[in-house]
């Protein structure tokens, strides 16, 4: 049972904590991801598709300061550069994803980008203008049902908005819940 849990935070503060409570609860920062509009950093930037921790922190603090601490911490932070859309920052295996499905070229941005995640398109669209209007959306992904209630409960917990639940690398139509 490979799934990942979405949810929306409001805050630095908000996704932080969200991320290191997840932390506390035994996921790893692998399987962490965090997605944010980088309203304030350089927007220079191209495609980084990973890189090390240490460097990850370097890289949230040359981003305009929006992400740092634990978030800056997350494996593959880097910036997506979104012709159409605008600067993102990302980080552990919604970058890879996202990087991967090259979302830059794509008509679709985020949109098409989330739907290749799993994600129905009317909540990858509600995603989008929410990350729009300066949210973090950030997911978890689990192995197994208790993972699932553990990582559901932070997100409550953390007073986190559209939480859904999506299946990974499915074949067909993707099964969703949002809970």
């Amino acid at each position: 049972m490979k799934k990942a849990v979405f949810g929306l935070t409001k805050s630095t503060f908000q996704s932080e904590m969200l991320v290191s409570n997840l932390q506390s609860v035994g996921f790893t920062a692998d399987n962490i991801s965090i997605l944010a509009p980088d309203f304030e950093g350089n927007h220079d930037f191209g495609h980084v598709k990973s890189t090390k921790a240490p460097e990850g922190a370097t890289t949230g603090a040359t981003t305009g300061g929006i992400v740092g601490g634990v978030i800056g911490l997350l494996a593959g932070l880097g910036a997506l550069a979104i012709p159409g859309v605008g600067p993102f920052i990302a980080a552990g295996p919604i970058m890879g994803a996202l990087s991967g499905l090259g979302i830059g070229a794509a008509a679709g941005g985020i949109v098409g980008g989330l739907i290749g995640l799993g994600i129905p398109e009317f909540e990858a669209r509600l995603y989008d203008e929410k990350l729009r209007e300066g949210n973090f959306l950030i997911s978890v992904h689990v192995d197994d049902s208790d993972a699932l209630a553990a990582a559901k409960e932070v997100f409550h917990k953390a007073e986190a908005e559209n939480i859904s639940v999506v299946d990974e690398h499915s074949e067909t139509e993707p099964k969703h819940a949002t809970v």
